[in-house]
């Protein structure tokens, strides 16, 4: 998919991990120079060779400096130091500057006091990948996939309309929103599955000191169940160390839930544990279903 609304002399990627690399991919048609910023020799050598990136180099300044259009893909905790402290000095006037963060809040309101003239908005692409690393990178990973975009105060009707015309030329659908909302939102979704799966492990970690065999036993719905807790510990907490009040919040409805279920198993009230059980089942089928048919109709 091509939008003829998304063109940009020169794209400068901030970080060659699996999104960065994707990103870049994803916008080879799109840019006529594309640029990657990276500390890793590695990952800058594998993006020239396989021909991800134009040019690299380790140096932020002289990477953006010469900038039409910067994206930031790394850590959070990465792309809120950099906006705060250096960057704004770094960028031409006129530059469209958008981040693929996890979490909006912190980032968008740290993008509000760039100089007047930087086009900045706050961007998050709801898809990925269990490998991560320039390696696993795949231009078609955005297609028919949310993306989140964020207004902040340096956000203009014109910043608006290239964001969305950025987001249509990777392929993906575009959700507008403000930051509050969007990590609201995500906390429910992704950041409190990522802390029960973590729970559950640590629940069949101490279990298994008493009888290792349950390492044994465990098969399909304990690896689907406990899949995020082997993300990246670093990364998982800079995301949830941003978005604190939204996960405690989520947190503490999901513990509402287990008080429920516990005390239908300690009563023995099948029916009220059917009953409660149903509706979940039927949301989550439709949820599978809706997302499928979603996720098939984008990638056409």
């Amino acid at each position: 998919m091509k939008a003829s609304g998304f063109h940009t002399r020169h794209l400068v990627v901030v970080g060659l991990g699996l999104m960065g690399g994707s990103l870049a991919l994803a916008l080879r048609d799109h840019a006529d120079t594309i640029t990657a910023v990276e500390l890793s020799l590695e990952a800058r050598q594998y993006a020239l060779d396989h021909k991800i990136v134009d040019h690299a180099t380790d140096d932020l300044r002289a990477g953006v400096s010469e900038a039409e259009t910067v994206i930031l893909a790394a850590p959070v905790r990465a792309i809120q130091s950099m906006i705060e402290r250096r960057i704004g000095s770094y960028l031409r006037s006129n530059t469209l500057l958008i981040d693929i963060g996890s979490t909006k809040q912190d980032i968008c309101e740290a993008m509000g006091r760039l100089p007047v003239g930087i086009h900045a908005i706050g961007g998050h692409p709801m898809t990925g990948k269990e490998h991560s690393g320039v390696e696993a990178s795949d231009g078609k990973l955005f297609r028919g996939r949310p993306f989140v975009l964020c207004p902040t105060r340096r956000t203009t009707p014109a910043t608006r309309i290239r964001a969305l015309n950025l987001v249509e030329a990777f392929g993906a659908g575009p959700f507008e929103m403000e930051a509050d909302r969007h990590d609201h939102l995500v906390a429910a979704i992704s950041h409190l599955p990522y802390i029960l799966s973590s729970a559950l492990v640590a629940t069949v970690a101490q279990e298994g000191k008493a009888d290792a065999t349950v390492w044994e036993l465990a098969a399909g719905g304990f690896r689907d169940m406990s899949r995020l807790a082997g993300q990246d510990v670093q990364m998982m907490g800079d995301i949830l160390s941003t978005n604190t009040q939204a996960v405690a919040t989520l947190l503490a409805l999901f513990r509402v839930q287990l008080a429920m279920l516990e005390a239908m198993l300690i009563s023995r009230d099948d029916q009220k544990l059917a009953d409660f059980l149903r509706p979940t089942r039927e949301a989550r089928l439709n949820w599978i279903q809706h997302h499928e048919n979603g996720h098939r109709n984008g990638s056409k």
